[in-house]
């Protein structure tokens, strides 16, 4: 391979002198509009070119160009008779110009970007032969989303095949192949939707094909001093399938226990079981045009009105997450305190929702789902043997609906336990949510299942800046034949929000039932008459409440959490949570936070009452050093401790004190986030007490016939988001969260995305490799529940280099000619003289040189190239077949 350096600086020198003294003479304008534009087009097209592409630009930036029909006319008489055969501006002959032809593009409206690439066709108009313009076809019309009334004027032309702009006017499209993009100015006045973040349904993507598998694993090792050693590994997840709308899912969970006493080292003297469960199996798809969610299989009532219960069937239910993110609903939220490291695990009816390992402290559970409703149990097993368990009451916020607004939920089939056995009835449920007006809604429900009734009226009232108020009664009639009776009963439920802004206050939910003796929900029925369970325990009262209020001028914050369960043949459970925040500087040491929490648990006559107070000192960039003080019935603990954040990915906790139980103890806590697995890790040590280990690990992997890819988890089954660099590995790529990093394939899969919400993928192009360019770095996705996204980043992955390409006669390419790779994207363009500077190219690939319109010659990659040659690269280009010269 021959490399020249002296030579090309030579040549540089002498053109640069030729082509600066006939700049003046080189161009005809002919309208002038806008200088800027065409040298801009240019400035992109020759990028990253070296001396004399410099001059030409600098030629070219005399030039005042017009735009689309009026054309500039280059004058090449000043240029030599050699040069002149030798330079191809075909394509600098008119700002914007696209040559007609069938271009696979992204579309941005205004400044929403569109999901997918598109076909665009660019046509020549029909009162201007020699222009182009982008072809909108009715099929990508439908995805702009116009109001009715303005779909109905649109006219069309092409045989019906291209939108005539000009029957909307302020209507613009204008086409760029520097970013691959059409660009459309639409008035919003035309729009049916206009909102931040947010698409109409025709852009929601059902995404593709595949299969996942989602696993939530947590291991234990204990060692007591005296007893037995104990190693638990318990895991839930999902497995699941895409087809199409339609996800099929498939719940797990598993437990392995094994325990082993000190005092006789045989397998014999401990022992172990395990269990692997299928919890349930559902199918469930959206139905946009109803804003709903069709669900078939096994399921638990999610009901604003009645109690859940798990049952086998098919469930219609108007879908909140459809509507725009305003008008949505939200999810509950667990909070406690754990005195150790510990392993918090919430469940419902014996399904375990959701299990993570916390620090020791205050810790909150906020991102359940917002499907989950009814009483939750929640179990904190402590790394020093201790368990805590009490239960949550999930609130339901008054009950409006928009005006003229109706929602719905329907439901069939049978109820069934946690081993999917059917028993009890065959029942059908329907409830209704009715916006009257602006500041009345009715709500109700009637459930059906033979020998059991239950029917519920309610209204929710908008009180303005008072709040917002609903109250709703509901009766039951249950007939037990093995008891020869029939009971009827009530419950009456009172629930208030509100808001305090002059007093930075928030009631966000404080809530009132009072059911009779008598009255039955669906799972209580079903126990009594079918598993002979228990008549007793009926709940009586519930009083609830979740208040919190900021102290603007001292800087103090007040979160209040309370509910108290009365039963008529039962001990009362109750649960108080006050927490009080402080953020204040002392000194030159700014942002000290101090918290203290106090609680009270009363579950089934166990009383637990406790305090906790932090107090903490940023230290360094990222460093925190904190006190943590805790009481309870059983004693105190004090410990301090150091907290650092090394980077967006990493973080550990180190705190060393005494116990409850007055004996020394230290611990460490650990977690990183992965590109493709959450890992948590913990140890605890206590002076003559337990010596214990716990490694947490969330994770997934997603299949499709894109590819395939390990990842990072939120909720398990839920939709996420898989990215292509087009086999480019270790592009990072971020959502909302940290970034994620390509794997070997080129693929990635993003979790932290959201249902029916515009989510953006973006490039991190400041931590790209030096050898890769993103020609896209942005994709927007906005998917349907449980969808399998897929997006394509354009990227090239090669060396850089600036060459000199030759042809077998000696003369080289035209000033203009694009040099193109196998994908058909440019990847430079010729200069004077055969020179290009080309990016993404790979030892041995194949090139294609363009002129004239069409592939001329083909290079062939040395493979002794290099990105560290300091001089331009030879680059032999063979005629292709056909154009020997």
């Amino acid at each position: 391979m021959a490399l020249f350096s002296d030579s090309m600086d030579h040549d540089f020198s002498s053109s640069n002198k030729k082509i600066n003294s006939n700049r003046k003479n080189l161009f005809n304008k002919s309208e002038v509009v806008n200088k800027n534009k065409l040298v801009n087009k240019i400035n992109h097209l020759i990028y990253g070119i070296k001396p004399l592409s410099a001059c030409i630009l600098l030629a070219l930036s005399g030039i005042q160009a017009a735009y689309s029909k009026p054309s500039i006319e280059f004058n090449t008489d000043a240029l030599d008779v050699s040069e002149r055969s030798n330079i191809d501006l075909d394509k600098f002959a008119r700002a914007g110009y696209i040559m007609p032809g069938n271009y696979i593009m992204g579309v941005r409206v205004n400044k929403n970007e569109f999901p997918e690439m598109y076909a665009i066709d660019f046509i020549a108009p029909p009162d201007d032969p020699q222009g182009s313009e982008a072809c909108l076809s009715p099929e990508l019309v439908k995805l702009i989303a116009l109001k009715p009334e303005w779909a109905e004027k649109l006219g069309w032309q092409n045989e019906g095949k291209c939108l005539d702009l000009n029957t909307l006017p302020g209507i613009s499209a204008r086409g760029d192949l520097a970013t691959y993009t059409l660009y459309l100015i639409i008035p919003k006045i035309y729009l049916e939707y206009d909102l931040p973040d947010w698409d109409p349904p025709a852009h929601w993507d059902d995404g593709v094909p595949g299969l996942l598998f989602d696993y939530n694993l947590n291991a234990q090792t204990s060692k007591p001093v005296h007893g037995s050693r104990n190693q638990q590994i318990s895991a839930i997840g999902t497995a699941g399938m895409n087809a199409g709308a339609w996800r099929f899912r498939a719940d797990w969970q598993a437990r392995y226990h094994r325990f082993k006493t000190d005092d006789d080292k045989s397998e014999r003297s401990g022992g172990r079981d395990r269990e692997w469960d299928w919890n349930r199996y559902y199918l469930y798809r959206a139905l946009p045009r109803l804003e709903a969610k069709l669900t078939l299989g096994e399921d638990y009532l999610n009901s604003s009105i009645f109690d859940s219960f798990r049952y086998t069937g098919v469930s219609l239910v108007t879908d909140e997450n459809m509507l725009p993110p305003n008008l949505r609903g939200y999810a509950p939220e667990v909070t406690g305190v754990a005195r150790t490291n510990a392993k918090v695990t919430v469940s419902q009816q014996g399904r375990v929702l959701y299990e993570t390992q916390v620090a020791s402290g205050p810790f909150s559970i906020q991102d359940l789902s917002d499907a989950v409703a009814g009483t939750l149990d929640v179990r904190i097993e402590e790394q020093d043997g201790g368990i805590q368990t009490f239960q949550v009451n999930t609130a339901t916020i008054p009950y409006l609906t928009r005006p003229g607004r109706v929602q719905y939920k329907f439901a069939g089939g049978q109820s069934t336990n946690d081993k999917h056995r059917r028993e009890g009835p065959a029942f059908g449920l329907g409830e209704f949510s009715w916006g009257i007006n602006n500041g009345w809604s009715l709500y109700g429900g009637l459930l059906a299942a033979g020998d059991y009734n239950a029917l519920s009226l309610g209204i929710g009232r908008d009180l303005m800046m008072f709040g917002a108020l609903s109250f709703d009664v509901t009766e039951s009639r249950a007939r037990l034949p093995g008891e020869n009776q029939t009971l009827t009963g009530g419950s009456y439920r009172l629930s208030y929000s509100k808001r305090f802004d002059q007093y930075n206050s928030q009631v966000t939910f404080a809530g009132y039932r009072f059911s009779e003796r008598d009255f039955m929900n669906m799972g209580q029925y079903i126990g009594r008459r079918y598993r002979n369970a228990s008549s007793d325990g009926g709940g009586k009262e519930l009083y609830t409440i979740m208040f919190n209020k900021q102290f603007i001028d001292i800087g103090l914050s007040a979160h209040l959490n309370y509910s108290h369960q009365t039963y008529w043949n039962r001990p009362t459970n109750d649960r108080y949570n006050i927490s009080l925040s402080k953020y204040l500087d002392i000194g030159r040491y700014k942002n000290i936070s101090v918290n203290l929490s106090a609680y009270r648990n009363n579950f089934d006559n166990k009383k637990d009452d406790g305090m906790y107070l932090n107090f903490s000192i940023p230290w360094g960039e990222s460093g925190t050093f904190s006190y943590n003080g805790m009481a309870n019935r059983q004693g105190n603990s004090h410990r301090v401790g150091y907290f650092d954040r090394i980077d967006d990915r990493n973080n550990y906790r180190i705190s060393a004190g005494t116990s409850i139980a007055g004996r020394a103890l230290a611990d460490g806590y650990y977690s990183h986030y992965g590109d493709t697995t959450l890992l948590t890790a913990s140890a605890s040590y206590q002076a003559g007490g337990n010596t214990a280990a716990a490694l947490g690990l969330q994770g997934g992997v997603t299949v499709t016939a894109k590819g395939a890819a390990l990842h990072r988890i939120n909720m398990p089954g839920a939709t996420r988001l898989m990215v292509d660099t087009e086999g480019v590995s270790h592009v990072p790529i971020r959502a909302f969260g940290s970034a994620v990093h390509t794997n070997y394939f080129g693929k990635a899969v993003l979790v932290d995305v959201n249902n029916y919400f515009r989510n953006t993928a973006n490039i991190d192009l400041d931590n790209l490799p030096d050898d890769v360019e993103a020609l896209r770095s942005v994709q927007q996705a906005t998917l349907t529940e449980g969808a399998i996204g897929y997006r394509k980043f354009q990227v090239m992955s090669g060396i850089k280099a600036m060459t000199f390409i030759r042809l077998p006669d000696g003369s080289f390419p035209p000033f203009g000619a694009s040099v193109v790779n196998a994908a058909q994207r440019e990847i430079g363009i010729v200069s004077d003289d055969g020179h290009a500077y080309l990016s993404g190219m790979n030892q041995g690939e194949k090139l294609k040189v363009h002129w004239d319109g069409r592939a001329q010659c083909e290079i062939t990659v040395p493979d002794e190239i290099t990105a560290e040659s300091s001089t331009a690269i030879l680059l032999p280009c063979q005629f292709l077949k056909g154009e020997d010269k």
